[in-house]
């Protein structure tokens, strides 16, 4: 990888290298399974037996840490929006976000509520839109080979794709409990060490 990623004129071995660097990733994408609304139940469908998003090599992780693409089916609150910043951040580099159902493009129906973002671009880069509310598995699948193809014709030398890190914003209450040492039962309240 740090061949590819330093080179600054390609050569021969840094190409055949990227063109296979990029052959692997199209064909192995990991999503990770982070379901917020009634678009999550199309994602589950889809890698149900009856449409296998196996076949395609694409393969549901349970940790972030695992995964390269981020699927955000349905709208995201402010109360989510921390979770997802963290979700996305612990997903290795390069990565990717597809934004499934009405909801995740633009807010949807919700577009105009008081606790719903207008789309997950607000937060993070998308690099594929899925229209729909809630869009069939068929639709799911179709972003997806766009995103192989995206991935397919990306070209990884001398770093093209920017690492792009997003500080998670932490409720105000979360600071004070971290930086707060906890207190022990050993020791007493109100009394000082002046003796």
């Amino acid at each position: 990888m740090g061949v590819v990623d330093t080179a600054e004129t390609p050569g021969f071995i840094t190409t055949t290298l990227d063109k296979l660097l990029r052959w692997g990733r199209s064909r192995s994408m990991w999503p990770c399974q982070a379901g917020l609304a009634c678009c999550s139940l199309e994602m589950m469908t889809a890698g149900s037996a009856r449409y296998d998003f196996d076949r395609f090599g694409i393969m549901f992780r349970s940790s972030p840490r695992q995964s390269d693409v981020l699927i955000v089916p349905g709208p995201i609150t402010r109360k989510m929006e921390p979770v997802y910043t963290r979700v996305y951040n612990q997903m290795a580099e390069p990565r990717w976000v597809i934004a499934m159902g009405s909801c995740a493009i633009s807010g949807g129906a919700f577009a105009d509520s008081y606790n719903v973002l207008r789309g997950a671009d607000t937060i993070f880069p998308v690099d594929v839109y899925v229209p729909g509310c809630p869009p069939r598995p068929e639709a799911l699948f179709y972003g997806c080979l766009r995103l192989q193809e995206k991935i397919a014709s990306t070209s990884f030398i001398g770093s093209d794709r920017e690492a792009i890190y997003v500080p998670p914003d932490l409720p105000p209450e979360w600071p004070e409990a971290i930086t707060d040492p906890p207190k022990t039962c050993l020791e007493p309240e109100g009394e000082d060490d002046d003796s």
